[in-house]
C-alpha cells in the first residue's frame, strides 16, 4: 500500500490529466525548487479513469497559478494551511502568460533580443488562441 503523507503548507494538485504531472512539474519550475514535493500518477478515479496528484510542500504564492490555468485550468487546486485544506482555488485561462511559449516567429523581436520576455495575451478564450504581444503571431493551445 503506498502511503504518502500530508503537508503542512502548500498545495495539492487534484485531477490532473493522467501522465500529465511531470510537464507541469516541470513547466512551474519545481524541478528548480527546494519544496519537498510528491507525485502520483496514474490513480485510480471514478470520476476521470486515471489521474495525477502533485503535492508540493511551500509557501503561499509559491505556485504560479496562471501557469497551472494555462495548462489545463480543470485542474482543482486544494490550499493547504495548518494541515488541513483552507481552500479551493478555481483556475481559469490566464489573459496573459509569460515565459511559457515561445514565439515561432523568426523576425519576431524576442528571437533577436535574447532577454526579453515571452509573453503571449488571450484573444479567444473559446478556441484557447494566444497571440505574441510584439508580434501578433497566432498559437493555438490546442495544437
Amino acid at each position: 500500500m503506498l502511503n504518502i503523507s500530508g503537508i503542512h503548507e502548500g498545495y495539492v494538485l487534484d485531477h490532473v490529466k493522467a501522465g500529465m504531472s511531470l510537464k507541469i512539474y516541470h513547466d512551474l519550475k519545481l524541478d528548480e525548487s527546494d519544496y519537498t514535493i510528491a507525485i502520483i500518477m496514474n490513480a485510480k478515479s471514478s470520476k476521470m479513469g486515471a489521474k495525477d496528484i502533485i503535492k508540493v510542500e511551500c509557501p503561499p504564492g509559491a505556485i504560479d497559478l496562471d501557469i497551472l490555468g494555462y495548462i489545463d485550468h480543470n485542474i482543482t487546486v486544494n490550499v493547504i494551511e495548518n494541515d488541513v485544506i483552507a481552500r479551493k482555488h478555481k483556475l481559469a485561462l490566464p489573459k496573459q502568460i509569460k515565459n511559457v511559449i515561445k514565439c515561432k516567429n523568426p523576425r519576431c523581436i524576442t528571437s533577436i533580443e535574447q532577454g526579453l520576455d515571452q509573453i503571449f495575451v488571450l484573444t479567444d478564450e473559446e478556441k484557447e488562441v494566444y497571440r505574441c504581444r510584439y508580434c501578433e503571431e497566432k498559437y493555438h493551445k490546442k495544437e
